[in-house]
Formats: C-alpha cells, sequence, structure tokens
C-alpha cells in the first residue's frame, strides 16, 4: 500500500438528491472565553458555541474539522490580544468560516455564556450572586458587512393582573359586608395590592446591527430585569422577600406587558441607535396555575419601534 495514498475527499462528490441546506455545522462546542475589562479583572467565560453555514446543492457535505480549526484558531488568537465584546468574537469567526469554506456564502455563529453579577438584597443588603445569560451571534455573507448580535437572558418575577383584579373584587365585596365605607375600601385597595398567581418570568433582550452594535450587554440585562413585575434574589431574608411580593404585586404584568416594558426601554435608552439595528424582545413565564407556560416576542427594526412607542 503506498504510504502517502490520497484519501477521497467525499464531503465534496455530489449528493443522491441534489438540495442546498440553509444550516450545516457544529453545536455544543464549549470553549474558555477571556473578556479584558479596563481597571477591572478579566472575566473567564465557559461558553457555547454553534457554528453553521450554507451548502450548495451540488455538494454532499461540509469539512466538519475545518469548522472545528477555525474555532481553535480564532479563541486562541483571542487570547493573544485583549478581547472585550463576545458579539466581535463571534463575528472574527464568522468571517473565517466564510474564508475557509469556498463553497459557501453564509457563515452564521451563535455563542451562550453564563454570567455571575454581584448584588445586594432589597431591604437587608446582604451581598449576594446573580446570573445572567450572555447571548451573541454573528453572520457574515459574501459581500456584505458582517452583521453582529449582543444581548442577555435573565430571570425574574411576574404577577397575572387578571387573577389580581378578581381578588380585589373579592376583597372589597369582603370588606363592604363588614361594614367598611366604600371610599375606604377603594383607599386600602390602592395602598395594599391584592394577590394574584406568580410566575418566574424569562426575559431576552438582543440587539443586531451590520458591524458592532456598541450597546452593552449589562445594560441590557438591567432593562430585562425592570421589565418584569419584580426582580428576584438567590438570597432573601424576610425583609426582602416582603419587598420582592409587595413590588411584584404592586407592578403586576402580563406577558406581552413585558415585551412592551422592553420595546419603551430600549427606545429611551438608545436615541442614538441606527434605525435599521433589529431588536429583539422575548418573554416566558412559568405558569403556576397552569400546566402550559405564556410566550410573547417582538422582532423590530430600531426606527418601527421609535414610531410605535411615540404613537
Amino acid at each position: 500500500m503506498a504510504k502517502n495514498r490520497q484519501l477521497p475527499d467525499v464531503q465534496a462528490s455530489a449528493p443522491d438528491v441534489s438540495v442546498g441546506l440553509s444550516h450545516v455545522g457544529v453545536t455544543g462546542v464549549e470553549k474558555l472565553v477571556t473578556l479584558e475589562r479596563e481597571d477591572a479583572r478579566p472575566v473567564v467565560l465557559t461558553a457555547e458555541f454553534e457554528v453553521y453555514v450554507d451548502l450548495p446543492k451540488e455538494r454532499k457535505g461540509i469539512d466538519m474539522s475545518r469548522n472545528m480549526e477555525v474555532i481553535d484558531e480564532t479563541l486562541q488568537a483571542a487570547l493573544d490580544q485583549p478581547t472585550y465584546q463576545v458579539e466581535d468574537l463571534c463575528g472574527e469567526v464568522a468571517d473565517r468560516l466564510l474564508e475557509k469554506h469556498e463553497y459557501t456564502s453564509r457563515a452564521v455563529v451563535s455563542m451562550e455564556a453564563k454570567y455571575m453579577t454581584e448584588e445586594r438584597t432589597p431591604e437587608s443588603e446582604r451581598p449576594t450572586q446573580g446570573t445572567l445569560d450572555f447571548v451573541a451571534s454573528a453572520t457574515a455573507r459574501e459581500g456584505e458587512e458582517t452583521h453582529e448580535e449582543i444581548g442577555a437572558r435573565v430571570t425574574g418575577m411576574t404577577v397575572c393582573p387578571c387573577s389580581q383584579q378578581m381578588m380585589s373584587a373579592r376583597a372589597a365585596e369582603k370588606l363592604e359586608d363588614l361594614g367598611v365605607e366604600e371610599a375606604d375600601v377603594k383607599a386600602f385597595l390602592r395602598e395594599v395590592p391584592q394577590a394574584g398567581h406568580s410566575q418566574r418570568g424569562h426575559a431576552t433582550l438582543t440587539v443586531e446591527t451590520a458591524g458592532t452594535p456598541g450597546v452593552d450587554v449589562r445594560d441590557l440585562a438591567e432593562i430585562a430585569k425592570d421589565s418584569m413585575s419584580a426582580r428576584i434574589y438567590n438570597l432573601a431574608k424576610r425583609p426582602d422577600e416582603d419587598h420582592m411580593t409587595f413590588e411584584a404585586h404592586a407592578n403586576a404584568r402580563f406577558v406581552e406587558d413585558c415585551v412592551r416594558a422592553m420595546a419603551e426601554s430600549v427606545v429611551e435608552r438608545y436615541d442614538g441607535l441606527d434605525d435599521d439595528a433589529v431588536v429583539t424582545m422575548r418573554q416566558s413565564n412559568d405558569e403556576s396555575i397552569h400546566q402550559h407556560n405564556a410566550h410573547a416576542e417582538r422582532v423590530a427594526p430600531m426606527g418601527e419601534l421609535r414610531e410605535e412607542v411615540s404613537d
């Protein structure tokens, strides 16, 4: 047997069925990513990547090992020089994928990583830690500027306004039966929000632009947290529990309200963001009295959101 026998390139052969594919690649690729910060210690993330290219109809498969090689090369290059933004890292990988796969016209890279935050509880002011998910992606197309996306996924608490109104009506009826004047009943219900069934909410907020979005992922996380009825904390003493419960019931919101709150806050916060920037706002609530969950989302250009919010 010849020592240097050329092995067949099966991936480059013609497929049995000539149909092009939009996404072919690898998922579940875990890597350590170090983000440098000015005047602070670096942030080390355990990130999970998904890497795809499109495949023309005349080719049987992609060079799967080449995708892994590109990721390793790019992440190693990131370790050799300061990296500040995960979306730029995704963009660099997508650009390299496009260069190394001569048969493809589009490369997509996405990344998720858990980020630890330092917080203080709202009443007892005890130090605690929280988590949020970094969400980043990039899409490189032949002959076009690479688009990058950055955002966050956070967890909070919501209270259903509908069930709360039913409980308020029940409370008003009972107070009137006890002889409490109608004006006093209304005053009491204004000051003490009534019970409503609660949910754990999951808010996702991302911004995508041509090139680097130029927004801070931690700012997006704050907007997403504030879009729900109340924030939640890993540590909670009794005063903190009282604070969270009261705040949530005083700010009851449907899943739709949370998405609209994100839209309003994004418009207020990012007046310099280009009208073509695409904003994704997504809210999913784990229902407490149903076996199903509630979901709402909106994906829209920034200019469109500005018009609707101003109306």
